[in-house]
């Protein structure tokens, strides 16, 4: 954005409310070719409060072209077919050329009802089905009371209820980073100046915007480090649950300790990485001796969710899995690949790696994102997968079986049809 804007802020609303409806249907289409956006649900399969788990493979094949098939040619010949799904190239913001934190409805109309703040975009809405998101309110599991289960007790903590929830289960240090967590500050297009992207000036967002009871709603942005525009990669807001055991941060994992990335966030990646606007905002300076340290010390405590069928080895109790998520446990430590990045028990390997999936398609632009080459990304624990979708850094892959025909094709370890369901069936008991 420039620092000095060169239309009144009522000339740029009017424009940009003109074009809403012609950039929606634009990314609509997109994901219509992409993807089956079907609310179709597994059969008994559910995330910790209930909310069904989507099953099926999502992405569209051209056609003539099977997924045993695809698996058979090698990335150039995949290359030169343009045989590559369009549901696996990277995925561009709703509206790429713009870009912003974008919130879903449901968020949005929660905190509407809690603190009487809006976080509706003028000129943008959310783009994927509610029913490919996780479910909201997310319980709240903590390393320190393991005992008492989901301690949000079905609710979204705001600053309206913090206190309530979480006085006398943390110590006032905690309660404190808490309560920064949960307060909003200006940001990029929620602030109070002539350049926002609200219709009335905005008291900004907080953490647990996107990172929803410390877990995720799905929110999505733009990378702040990476230029020009076209090249910045769609970020799909990633859980907080067990930052504890993780050492890289932030969208190039520049950042080593969750205090780095918790300063960072709101220095310079709430303002896409540009200081003087962050100045002309209203960016909020953390201290970092008590403030980014209590916020930081509270985020290390948020847990995975329960995994009862899993031993104190983070592996399968035998005497607990069905004879399907054995062979899917066998598959992911074997055949499949998995575990040479996610090894138990947090199914990590704190490092990066770089899929290369440029490998499979010829670079090109679509909606205002140039997809080619994504780098080094992080190998994210796999701990409650399933209650955490969509999946990869930019949500590209909307379900489970999405995710494993992809790995399929990059590690191109070439999975039969039933080895793929039993996979499937093991990364759900995470």
């Amino acid at each position: 954005m420039p620092v000095v804007p060169k239309e009144d802020f009522k000339t740029v609303m009017e424009r940009m409310k003109g074009q809403k409806s012609a950039i929606e249907k634009k990314h609509e289409d997109l994901l219509a070719e992409r993807y089956d956006l079907a609310n179709k649900p597994a059969t008994g399969v559910t995330m910790f409060r209930g909310k069904p788990v989507q099953q099926g493979v999502r992405a569209k094949l051209a056609a003539g072209v099977t997924w045993q098939s695809l698996a058979e040619m090698t990335p150039d010949q995949i290359r030169e077919k343009d045989a590559w799904p369009a549901g696996f190239l990277p995925l561009p913001h709703p509206n790429h050329p713009e870009g912003g934190m974008l919130f879903p409805k449901f968020h949005i109309e929660e905190i509407k009802k809690q603190e009487q703040r809006d976080l509706t975009r003028f000129d943008l809405d959310f783009d994927l089905p509610d029913h490919f998101l996780p479910e909201f309110p997310a319980p709240i599991f903590l390393t320190t009371r393991p005992d008492l289960g989901d301690v949000s007790k079905g609710q979204l903590v705001t600053i309206d209820n913090f206190f309530e929830i979480f006085n006398d289960i943390l110590n006032p240090k905690d309660l404190e980073g808490v309560r920064l967590l949960v307060t909003p500050f200006m940001q990029q297009q929620f602030n109070q100046t002539d350049d926002r992207r609200t219709e009335r000036p905005s008291r900004g967002v907080s953490c647990f915007d996107c990172h929803a009871n410390g877990h995720t709603n799905g929110a999505t942005h733009l990378v702040g480090d990476i230029r020009p525009q076209a090249f910045r990669h769609r970020i799909e807001t990633p859980s907080l649950r067990g930052v504890n055991i993780q050492r890289l941060f932030g969208s190039q994992r520049a950042l080593k300790t969750v205090e780095d990335f918790t300063e960072f966030e709101q220095r310079a990646a709430y303002f896409d990485g540009d200081p003087v606007i962050a100045t002309k905002k209203g960016v909020n300076i953390l201290e970092r001796a008590s403030q980014v340290h209590f916020m930081a010390e509270f985020q290390a405590l948020l847990d995975f969710p329960p995994a009862p069928k899993l031993g104190v080895d983070g592996k399968l109790d035998p005497r607990k899995a069905s004879e399907q998520e054995k062979r899917g446990e066998a598959l992911f430590h074997g055949k499949a690949q998995c575990a040479t990045c996610h090894a138990p028990p947090y199914y990590t390997d704190l490092s990066m790696h770089n899929l290369r999936t440029e490998r499979f398609f010829k670079p090109r632009m679509i909606n205002g994102m140039m997809a080619s080459a994504d780098g080094p990304i992080k190998t994210f624990p796999l701990r409650g997968i399933k209650d955490s979708p969509p999946y990869l850094h930019d949500g590209r892959l909307l379900t489970l079986e999405d995710t494993v025909e992809f790995f399929n094709l990059v590690l191109e370890t070439k999975l039969a049809a039933e080895e793929k369901a039993d996979l499937v069936a093991f990364l759900r008991t995470l």
